[in-house]
């Protein structure tokens, strides 16, 4: 029996509203594809930001490093290295992803060597434009050697306005059922 498919979306947005409709759609749909699906909602974490010491950069063999700050990053890198698919989900802040997102990014450091090969795809919504927000992200792939499987981005603002735009929702379901073939 072949293992099943483990997609892991996290959100970098510090308020329920449209991204987190965004990857809950997207997860539903790769989920009823038989992924394995887990949302993790960064604003309910408890995460310091990197304080540069480079304690992490002491890895072992499968390129993991250990981060001496002791706060909610470990556990959700644990299921990062157990995920074959990172979605990251963030709303456009000044034309980037969030503060909470990058700030938790700058954390993976201890693992990323060992994110290579695993994919990645993301998630944007702004009010006026996403701006660089997913550029953001494909960056974050890219410098991890990740494999790029897509975005979806949309502008609301309100919180479930989103929820409401034709054609967005399939949108999301679409590239949900790709993530998980």
């Amino acid at each position: 029996m072949e293992n099943q498919l483990k997609i892991i979306g996290i959100c970098g947005s510090p308020r329920k509203g449209n991204t987190e409709w965004m990857l809950q759609t997207l997860l539903g749909a790769a989920g009823g594809s038989g992924a394995e699906t887990e949302l993790i909602l960064l604003r309910s974490a408890h995460i310091v930001m990197c304080r540069g010491c480079l304690a992490c950069e002491r890895r072992d063999e499968r390129g993991v490093g250990n981060c001496n700050i002791k706060d909610d990053v470990k556990d959700i890198l644990t299921r990062m290295l157990a995920a074959d698919i990172v979605v990251l989900g963030t709303p456009g802040y000044m034309s980037l992803m969030s503060g909470l997102l990058k700030n938790f990014l700058d954390r993976t450091c201890p693992i990323w060597p060992a994110m290579k090969g695993k994919g990645i795809a993301g998630v944007a919504v702004a009010e006026e434009g996403v701006g660089a927000a997913v550029r953001n992200i494909r960056t974050y792939g890219d410098l991890l050697k990740m494999r790029w499987l897509g975005s979806v981005t949309t502008l609301a603002k309100l919180p479930k306005e989103a929820s409401r735009q034709p054609g967005l929702a399939k949108r999301l379901e679409r590239l949900g059922r790709k993530l998980a073939e």
